[in-house]
C-alpha cells in the first residue's frame, strides 16, 4: 500500500451531474419535474465526491497503451484483491476462491439460483436493502422475514425468531447484510457467531453481502462472516466489491469469494447458464489501482463520513428533535425515523420531494419495517449536506 498520509484529498468540490446519465440525478426529474436547478440528491448509494485521483490518473495511463479487448483478471489483480482482504480484514483468501460478477446484486441473484429451488424460503433481516426482495421474488422463492428489533437509535437481531425460521426445512438460505443497509449496523463477532450457530445447526446456507465492509466508523470493527470458523467458511458466499468504497459502481466489477469448491463450481455453472461471463476490463484495472494505491483516500473519506454523521445528528437534535437519528456504525447511509410526525409514507414522500426538495431513498422500499423512515446518503461535501438540513428544518420545524 502507498504511504501518502500527508496528502489531503478534495472532499469539498461538488461535481454537477445534471444530464450526465447519473441514475440518482435523473430520478429527481421523475420525482419532481419542477425541481430547482442544482439540488443534489441523497438517494442511490454512490457518492457526490470526486473519485480518488490515483484511480483517474492510473486509468488514463492504462488507456494510453491498452487494447480494449476481452480481458480476464491478471495475477497482479488477484494479488491486489487478496492483499486488500488480508490487510484490511485479516482474511487470507486464495485467488481461485474469487468469482467476478458485474455487481453484488448479480452475485446474490446467482447465489439464490445456485442454492435453492422455486418455492424455497430465503430469510432476510428486515428492513433491508430492497434488491434482496427482488432477488427472492423474481426467482420464485419466498421471502421469510426475520425483522430486526429497534432500540430507538440502533437495531439488534431477534435470535429466537431466526431459530424458528431456520428450523423450517423449506427455508434454505439466509441472505445477510453486513454491514447492514439501511440501518448502519456493524455486527459484532459475537452476533455473527450466534447467527452462524443457528444456520449451521439447521442447514441454512449464508450469502453475506459485505459490499460496505471497508466503510466502518471509528470505534467499530467489521468481521468478515467467513472468518468465524472453518465450518462457517464452507457454508458461505461472501459478496465484496470496490464499488462503494471508492465510488466506482459504474465500472461493474465485484469480487465474490466462495471458498467451498463444490459450491463455487455450481455457482459458475449458474453464471454460465445466464450468459454472465467476463467483466469490464476498466473495472478490473480500477479495482487493482484502488486496492494498491488508495488506502489513504479511504481513511480520509471515513473521517468525512463520520464528521457528516455527527454534524447531522447535532443539527437535528438542536433543530428538529422529533426526528430520531440512528447510530451510524458503518456504510455512508444515515437512517432517520420521522414517525413522530404521524405522516403516511405517501405524505412524507410528497413533503420531501415537493416542499423540502430532499430526495432520499424512502424507508418503505426496505420493507414495511421502514415505514416512516428515510435513508440519507451522506457521502457528499459537508456543505451540501448542511444545505439539505436547512431545507429540512424549514419544512419540519413548523
Amino acid at each position: 500500500m502507498n504511504n501518502r498520509a500527508h496528502v489531503r484529498y478534495d472532499f469539498e468540490t461538488l461535481v454537477d451531474r445534471t444530464d450526465t446519465g447519473s441514475a440518482k440525478w435523473e430520478l429527481i426529474k421523475e420525482w419532481n419535474p419542477n425541481a430547482s436547478k442544482g439540488v443534489v440528491p441523497f438517494s442511490v448509494a454512490d457518492m457526490e465526491l470526486k473519485n480518488p485521483p490515483e484511480i483517474v490518473k492510473g486509468l488514463q495511463e492504462y488507456l494510453d497503451s491498452a487494447i480494449l479487448g476481452y480481458t480476464i483478471p491478471t495475477e497482479s489483480y488477484y494479488n491486489a484483491v487478496c492483499g486488500w482482504m488480508k490487510k484490511r480484514h485479516n482474511w487470507d483468501i486464495r485467488p481461485e476462491w474469487i468469482v467476478n460478477t458485474p455487481g453484488v446484486v448479480t452475485a446474490f441473484f446467482a447465489g439464490i439460483k445456485t442454492l435453492t429451488e422455486p418455492g424455497d424460503g430465503i430469510i432476510v433481516m428486515s428492513p433491508v436493502y430492497y434488491p434482496f426482495y427482488h432477488a427472492i421474488e423474481r426467482n420464485d422463492r419466498n421471502i421469510v422475514k426475520n425483522p430486526l428489533i429497534s432500540t430507538g437509535t440502533s437495531y439488534k437481531i431477534n435470535y429466537e425468531d431466526l431459530e424458528e425460521k431456520a428450523k423450517d426445512p423449506k427455508n434454505k438460505v439466509l441472505l445477510f447484510c453486513s454491514p447492514h443497509n439501511p440501518t448502519g449496523r456493524v455486527w459484532t463477532k459475537e452476533e455473527l457467531e450466534k447467527v452462524a450457530d443457528i444456520c449451521l445447526r439447521n442447514n441454512v446456507f449464508i450469502i453475506s453481502d459485505e459490499i460496505h465492509n471497508d466503510l466502518i466508523m471509528p470505534g467499530h470493527k467489521h468481521t468478515v462472516f467467513a472468518t468465524i470458523s472453518e465450518e462457517v467458511k464452507n457454508n458461505m458466499i461472501v459478496c465484496t466489491a470496490p464499488s462503494k468504497t471508492f465510488n466506482i459502481a459504474g465500472l461493474q466489477n465485484s469480487n465474490i469469494i466462495i471458498p467451498n469448491q463444490n459450491i463455487r463450481e455450481r455457482y459458475n455453472k449458474v453464471l454460465e447458464s445466464n450468459a454472465i461471463g467476463l467483466v469490464n476490463m476498466i473495472g478490473l484495472k480500477a479495482c487493482e489501482i484502488a486496492y494498491t494505491q488508495c488506502e489513504d483516500w479511504l481513511e480520509q473519506l471515513i473521517e468525512l463520513i463520520y464528521h457528516n454523521h455527527l454534524e447531522l445528528k447535532k443539527y437535528i437534535q438542536e433543530n428538529i428533535p422529533q426526528i430520531k437519528v440512528y447510530d451510524l456504525e458503518g456504510t455512508y447511509l444515515q437512517w432517520l425515523d420521522f414517525n413522530a410526525f404521524g405522516l403516511s409514507n405517501e405524505q412524507l414522500e410528497e413533503l420531501m420531494h415537493k416542499k423540502a426538495e430532499l430526495y432520499f431513498d424512502e424507508g418503505y422500499v426496505f420493507g414495511e419495517e421502514g415505514s416512516g423512515f428515510e435513508r440519507w446518503n451522506i457521502a457528499c461535501p459537508t456543505q451540501v449536506m448542511m444545505e439539505g438540513l436547512e431545507r429540512l428544518k424549514k419544512v419540519f420545524a413548523k
